[in-house]
């Protein structure tokens, strides 16, 4: 990425935060001023990375730091994964068959009784867009404008929602 490249997303990135904002003010339940408010912390999260990456090119340019270059690939790399999460994030750990929900403790997903050795795992379950609202098209244009994936599921653990 370029700085040109950042300075125009980190201007996007500012823009849809104030549209979030504003948007905020037409909620009419708690549920949907959370979602929101999960949606301005995923952009200023996504901002902050953009600011450190900006630092990290103007070090780059003025020579002022040895490492900088590659401090900056490092940034554009873990930038090029960068998720917005508006609710529960999923881990599974395939070798040891556990899995966390939005980076809490670990949980072993096996199971034993008579009937054998059993592994069950939670899934998310995409929002739909009524439940979504009017970040339905705030949260595509994102995506659109960013190219940052915004992710809107529920862990579900054999139909039920996961506390």
């Amino acid at each position: 990425m370029t700085s040109d490249h950042n300075l125009m997303l980190y201007a996007k990135l500012a823009g849809f935060r104030l549209v979030v904002l504003a948007n905020r003010f037409g909620c009419d339940s708690g549920f949907s001023r959370e979602l929101h408010d999960r949606l301005i912390e995923g952009l200023d999260a996504a901002i902050a990375r953009i600011q450190v990456m900006i630092a990290l090119e103007r070090r780059v340019l003025t020579g002022e730091h040895e490492f900088a270059e590659y401090q900056l690939q490092g940034e554009t790399e873990i930038f090029g994964r960068f998720t917005i999460n508006l609710l529960d994030d999923l881990e599974i750990d395939d070798d040891t068959h556990e899995y966390r929900i939005n980076g809490g403790n670990w949980i072993n997903a096996l199971t034993a009784d008579d009937s054998g050795v059993a592994i069950a795992y939670p899934e998310l379950v995409a929002l739909t867009e009524e439940q979504l609202g009017s970040l339905v098209p705030i949260v595509e244009e994102i995506t659109q404008e960013t190219g940052i994936p915004v992710h809107a599921a529920h862990a579900v653990y054999d139909g039920r929602s996961q506390g």
